[in-house]
Formats: C-alpha cells, sequence, structure tokens
C-alpha cells in the first residue's frame, strides 16, 4: 500500500439505494445535490462522489441533463475531485450507466470490479410510509437481480472513459475476488498505477464488515499491488465511521456521505453530508491525521487536472 502522511476524505453525496423516504435530508434535486456537495467540500472532503436523481420523484438517473445542471456549478464552487458513478442505479444497462460520465469525462469515475448479487431488498421490510410508489419494488427487486459488472463490461468502461479521456478510476471492491480482476487487467497493462481501490465492506451480497476481512483484503492487495495503490475503505450503515476510522489507522484513506449510511450516530440521522465530513475531520485529527486538499489528491491519485474535464 501506498501510505501518506495526508489522509483524502471522499464524500459520497447521494448514491441510488437509499429512496427518499429513508430520510428527508437525502438530497435528491440538482440544486440540493450540489448544494450539499459544496458544504462537503468546505468542511474537508477532496473527493466528491456523485449520483443523481429525478428531482419530481428522487428515482436514481444518469441523464447527463441532470448533471448538467450539477457538475459545473460545484466546480464553480470548488476545487474538489468531481468522482462520477459508472455504476448508476439498480437495474440500468451499460449505455445508460456510462451516459453520464461519458459526457463529463471527469478527472475520477466509480468502477465495480466484479458482478454480484447486490441485496437492498431488507431494507424494504423496515418502513411502510412510501413517498413514492416507485421505492418499494425498486428495492424488493434486488432478491431477484445480478449487479452486472462482467469482464467485458469492465474493459468497455475502461476503454471508454480512460483511453479516451484520461479519466481514473475508484476501483470499487465489494470482495477479495475483485481485487484478483483488478489485477488481470493491471496485468493487461489496460489500466495504470497508482489505483486508487475503495473496499466496500456491509453490503448484503459482498464482504461483510468485520476487521478480520478488511487485513485479509489489505493482504492481498498488498501482495498483488505493493505500493502502486492507495486504500480506501466504506462501510455500509452503521459500519461507516467504525472502518474508514481502521482504513485511516492502517494508512488508508476514507469515504463517508448519505450514499454510505444516512446516520451521525445510533438513531440520529445525519442532516447533511457536511455533518458527516467533520466527524470524521474530527477523528482524524484526534488520531494526528493530516486532512489532504484537493490538490494534494490529485497529486497522489496521478489525476489530469480540473480544467480537462468537460464541464
Amino acid at each position: 500500500m501506498k501510505k501518506s502522511k495526508k489522509t483524502i476524505i471522499s464524500c459520497a453525496i447521494t448514491g441510488s439505494i437509499h429512496t427518499p423516504s429513508m430520510s428527508p435530508y437525502l438530497p435528491i434535486t440538482p440544486d440540493e445535490i450540489a448544494r450539499e456537495a459544496i458544504a462537503a467540500a468546505e468542511a474537508g472532503a477532496a473527493i466528491l462522489h456523485l449520483h443523481a436523481r429525478d428531482p419530481d420523484n428522487g428515482k436514481p438517473t444518469q441523464n447527463p441533463e441532470i448533471f448538467k445542471q450539477i457538475l459545473p456549478r460545484i466546480k464553480e464552487q470548488s476545487d474538489a475531485i468531481i468522482n462520477i458513478t459508472t455504476g448508476g442505479g439498480m437495474g440500468m444497462h451499460m449505455d445508460e450507466r456510462l451516459a453520464a460520465a461519458k459526457w463529463a469525462q471527469p478527472e475520477l469515475a466509480s468502477l465495480n470490479m466484479g458482478s454480484m448479487n447486490f441485496g437492498a431488498f431488507r431494507a424494504a421490510d423496515a418502513r411502510t410510509d412510501w413517498k413514492y410508489d416507485w421505492e418499494e419494488s425498486y428495492l424488493r427487486n434486488s432478491k431477484d437481480a445480478i449487479y452486472s459488472n462482467t469482464f467485458k463490461q469492465i474493459e468497455t468502461i475502461i476503454q471508454t472513459l480512460s483511453t479516451s479521456y484520461g479519466t481514473r478510476f475508484e476501483f470499487e471492491c465489494y470482495d477479495v475476488g475483485h481485487l484478483y480482476t483488478l489485477a488481470y487487467f493491471a496485468n493487461q497493462q489496460l489500466i495504470k498505477p497508482p489505483f486508487f481501490i475503495q473496499f466496500v465492506c456491509g453490503v448484503l451480497g459482498g464482504i461483510g464488515p468485520e476487521i478480520e476481512n478488511i487485513t485479509h483484503m489489505v493482504r492481498i492487495a498488498d501482495n498483488l499491488f505493493g505500493d502502486d495503490y492507495c486504500l480506501s475503505v466504506f462501510g455500509a450503515g452503521r459500519h461507516q465511521m467504525p472502518l474508514t476510522t481502521l482504513s485511516a489507522l492502517m494508512g488508508g484513506n476514507v469515504r463517508v456521505g448519505l450514499e454510505d449510511n444516512l446516520y451521525l450516530a445510533k438513531n440520529k440521522l445525519a442532516k447533511s453530508n457536511a455533518e458527516q465530513v467533520t466527524l470524521i475531520k474530527r477523528i482524524l485529527s484526534d488520531l494526528s491525521k493530516e486532512i489532504a486538499t484537493p490538490a494534494e489528491a490529485r497529486d497522489m491519485l496521478g489525476l489530469k487536472g480540473m480544467t480537462q474535464v468537460n464541464f
């Protein structure tokens, strides 16, 4: 693992799993998403990981026209790195998933490193008071669906964004096998270091949130990539802060945000993404960790720079 004296804070602003009924603070409209992203950057996030929503009902969308209402505003008011999802939302086909990133040509994009059972259906059991008719079926349908990221699909994303536009990736690894998939593409020289690897823990269908799992994955990544990768970890739900803290203690980076966890503490909803950024920033300070600026994060990850994007 490439260790640094400074820690990159990523903030995932809205995601595509949580639905509007789960929290009144989940940003939905372009204005809300942009405002939340800018505030998170001001609080200390160097990277802003972005999905978009249909402003009429909060359903995940990859429509570039929605992103066009979000990204320029963030760029005008922040120098944070904008990281565009290629995962999109459940049930989206590849062209749909890639549409926003193809338009934006961002410095950074997320790239999921394997197909998996992505079980969001248990979240539908927790409530009956749905705001919109799409929410419950959207979650329950994940019980009989595969989140597809085949070798061909991954290669297509790499060739479309990296080869054509110089975009680099946040490689999202939900299990140990995903690290070996990443190593395959590295060995094929389709991607080059430094590799920004995000361990995703606690999603049903992926690796669990136990500490032993993370230390095991770090050992595997060390064997596969040596000093050619930068570690980051995020935990789903209540595992968010413990696992990001563990990542920092191991010399890695951290990710927070309402995409990953709607809460600030037990039974206490986070009122904004910035609240979570402020909390992890305080934890990092207590651990004597320095926070990376966007410029320092760009240097650490080898990014092309804000002037080279298409928005």
